[in-house]
């Protein structure tokens, strides 16, 4: 079967896991080491999606003043981040068969995420789904990230996709912005950690779960 869009790039947090958790645990520890109050999953969730300096530094701007040090804070998050246990970064349900799905399909795909590349990848190959995409672009990949289009057009060329057969799947005003600056389809998943609601993102397509993916580009195509 001749597939209409056969690359697939997706968004990472909030798209494929639920990071929320893990993230206030570590967020909470950093705080905490500040004399800070702590934060819900639900805090931190509206927080992340800019890469982990803005996710600290929005923490940061909820709990107190940004410290002048504001750099070491972000380096120690990372510190306690890269040490976190990957199972408290759980996939969605119905993303690891639904990966399957489109493995066997014969899709091609890709990660662009404004998560750092090293954390990206370490959880990428702890939850085992690293082998599912041919390319991955971490927020520090390129010079810029999303929503600006050289960030998907980047990982786009390292997976030899073209803007007319790629769909972006993603969460956010990040990824669905991202996608039409650069003229890519998308879709959008209605749970994660969006600040705009879903069906206001703009995206060629919305499903209510993961394993819709499928028939949705289906209906796409």
């Amino acid at each position: 079967m001749t597939l209409r869009f056969p690359h697939l790039v997706f968004d990472f947090d909030g798209t494929l896991v639920d990071s929320a958790v893990g993230m206030a645990a570590c967020m909470n520890e950093l705080l905490g080491d500040l004399g800070r109050k702590s934060l819900t999953a639900n805090d931190v969730a509206l927080m992340v999606g800019d890469g982990i300096p803005m996710t600290v530094r929005r923490a940061m701007e909820a709990t107190g003043d940004v410290p002048g040090d504001l750099a070491d804070q972000v380096e120690k998050f990372k510190a306690l981040y890269y040490r976190q246990a990957v199972e408290e970064t759980p996939l969605y349900d119905g993303v690891l068969a639904t990966l399957e799905v489109l493995d066997a399909k014969g899709y091609v795909m890709a990660l662009c995420t404004n998560k750092v590349y090293d954390a990206t990848m370490r959880l990428l190959e702890g939850i085992g789904i690293a082998r599912f995409f041919k390319a991955v672009a971490g927020g520090d990949s390129y010079p810029v990230c999303k929503p600006h289009p050289d960030h998907l057009y980047g990982v786009m060329e390292a997976m030899g996709a073209t803007t007319d057969n790629t769909v972006l799947i993603g969460d956010s005003p990040n990824d669905i912005d991202c996608a039409k600056n650069a003229g890519v389809r998308s879709i959008a998943v209605s749970y994660g950690y969006s600040k705009v609601p879903p069906a206001e993102l703009g995206a060629d397509a919305l499903i209510e779960h993961f394993n819709a993916l499928p028939k949705a580009l289906d209906t796409l195509a």
